[in-house]
């Protein structure tokens, strides 16, 4: 069922189950899984089923140094679907080392394992549209695949490894109709949670507070809330409540908000292939027509040895901003710049200065080769535009056979990275959050080291040469400042409370029906895309929320 807050008796007051806050991956996950447990669920959405300015307004905040961090506003979107309405698709799960404690890498170490997750894996899989839980080569086809790059030998590096990719599946859209007629969902839309009411003891969560932008209010009071929001907004949330300690829920020990996390993400150097030798960096189709994409791996126990984090690296076409590619498509998505979204346009772009005189051999270059221009154009129209799987990418395939590298790496945890509320307020009243990301030596020395392996694998193997500046790694790595809209570990999931906000069940420490089901929880970020890891988690949290509201046995595989 779809309610509209603005349609609702003002004061109105709401009782359920159980409240989730936030209907993005997450929230709209779990809500229907929990649909058929006979619970009353409460869906509660800033946003409506479109984007609205005015909505996505109440996101603005500052940074503390904007070339190292995009608005706050920026990434994230505040309506039915959340931010799956702009996201990649990109799906792949965690690595075991991911969830492990290493010493070289600061406060590393999940209170769960890969196994813990692995029952939870598939399902999530299924509900981000990508395929089947299938992540290697040899577990995805049947056929052999032409390799990634002809006679590399895999001495540091694997290319076995897979990305799925969603459609990219817009959850909002995709699940609404099931929203819609689900007797035990009430989605209320247009109604922004601004505090928690706590008992007297502040261990309990007595209501959640809404307000609409248009002044009404309501209360939803429920045995369980949800915080199932992305990893900026749970930080203004539990901060926005004094709860027991006066500090914030769940801040008794200032963790809330700390070890804030993205992915350290780049281009560098050129790859250039022996005449002899190969490479693909395509996309591999599946049976039921996923796109996958394999990618250079940094292998666990190099990772070990090294002392490093997690790494991959995956062929990448030249920078664009620079015309002596001369490549007719890299060129016209140079200059159709100004269309191109936020999201996407400042990675293909970078801040280059771009001399005057580029622009015309942009142009140039445009003019030279259009037919290839033509027959882009008609493939993006085909496979991207029109297509309900969505061809993922630009992929252009160098005649040269020479390449650049981008890389995504694990960022270290660092207490001095954080998120916090800021001084000024939104249309609604709530304190705005500022943002001062930081990253560490060892995320400069885990770029460093991969880089210098892979190029000793490349040269090793006879493959060809990988040049690149080692001086220029941590200028490059910072380029594009935190990674996009991974916005990880502000409420960090761990068995101390002292050292962590949640415990490995999602529960908040100090309140006993208080969870969290976002990328704010994860210890560390490894080197994948968080949403796939999200909603197995919560999906982990639907399996253990189910034992309490319902004595069920969890089934074979769920947590205990």
């Amino acid at each position: 069922m779809l309610l509209n807050a603005n349609d609702l008796p003002d004061h109105a007051r709401l009782a359920a189950d159980i409240c989730i806050v936030g209907a993005g991956a997450a929230g709209i996950s779990m809500a229907l899984e929990l649909s058929d447990c006979g619970l009353d669920i409460v869906l509660l959405e800033s946003g409506t089923k479109e984007p609205d300015p005015r909505t996505q307004a109440l996101y603005q905040g500052t940074v503390e140094d904007p070339a190292l961090h995009s608005p706050p506003d920026r990434y994230r979107q505040r309506q039915l679907g959340g931010s799956t309405a702009i996201w990649g698709g990109r799906c792949m799960p965690f690595d075991a080392i991911d969830f492990q404690a290493r010493p070289y890498m600061a406060h590393s170490g999940w209170p769960i394992g890969l196994p813990d997750l692995a029952a939870f894996y598939p399902k999530a899989n299924a509900w981000c549209e990508a395929g089947e839980f299938a992540y290697t080569i040899e577990t995805a086809f049947d056929d052999t695949r032409r390799p990634m790059l002809e006679g590399f030998d895999e001495r540091h590096f694997t290319t076995d490894t897979l990305e799925r990719f969603s459609c990219p599946t817009d959850f909002g859209t995709r699940y609404l109709s099931r929203l819609r007629v689900s007797p035990d969902v009430r989605v209320v839309l247009g109604g922004s949670v601004t505090g928690l009411t706590m008992s007297d003891d502040g261990a309990e969560v007595r209501q959640v507070e809404v307000r609409t932008l248009a002044g009404k209010t309501c209360t939803v009071v429920a045995s369980s809330v949800v915080l199932a929001v992305g990893g900026l907004e749970v930080v203004r949330l539990l901060l926005s409540t004094p709860g027991k300690s006066g500090r914030g829920v769940g801040n008794a020990h200032d963790v809330v908000g700390r070890f804030y996390m993205c992915h350290l993400a780049g281009t560098i150097g050129q790859l250039m292939l022996a005449p002899s030798r190969r490479g693909w960096h395509g996309y591999d189709v599946a049976d039921d027509g996923t796109y996958c994409r394999r990618r250079l791996a940094l292998r666990p126990e190099v990772q070990r040895s090294a002392g490093i984090g997690n790494f991959i690296a995956r062929l990448h076409h030249p920078r664009i901003t620079d015309p002596a590619h001369r490549t007719a498509i890299l060129s016209l998505l140079f200059l159709a710049r100004a269309f191109v979204p936020y999201e996407y346009a400042k990675r293909l772009h970078g801040d280059d200065k771009i001399p005057a005189s580029h622009w015309l051999r942009h142009m140039l270059n445009v003019l030279a080769g259009l037919p290839s221009v033509i027959a882009f154009l008609w493939h993006w129209l085909r496979d991207r535009t029109l297509a309900a799987r969505k061809f993922p990418s630009i992929i252009i395939h160098p005649r040269t056979q020479r390449y650049s590298i981008d890389f995504h790496a694990e960022q270290e945890p660092n207490p001095d990275s954080r998120v916090t509320l800021g001084t000024g307020v939104d249309e609604l009243g709530m304190r705005r959050l500022h943002v001062d990301w930081r990253y560490t030596r060892q995320d400069v020395v885990t770029v460093q080291k991969a880089l210098a392996l892979l190029a000793q694998d490349v040269q090793e193997s006879g493959v060809g040469v990988f040049d690149y500046d080692p001086q220029a790694v941590e200028a490059e790595m910072t380029r594009y400042g935190a990674y996009g809209g991974h916005h990880l570990g502000t409420a960090r999931m761990g068995d101390d409370p002292l050292t962590s906000v949640v415990d490995r069940n999602c529960r908040v420490h100090e309140v006993r029906n208080l969870f969290i089901a976002s990328a704010a929880v994860f210890p560390t970020s490894s080197q994948a895309n968080p949403t796939l890891t999200v909603v197995a988690l919560a999906l982990r949290l639907v399996s253990h929320l189910r034992v309490l509201h319902t004595n069920a046995r969890p089934p074979a595989g769920d947590m205990q």
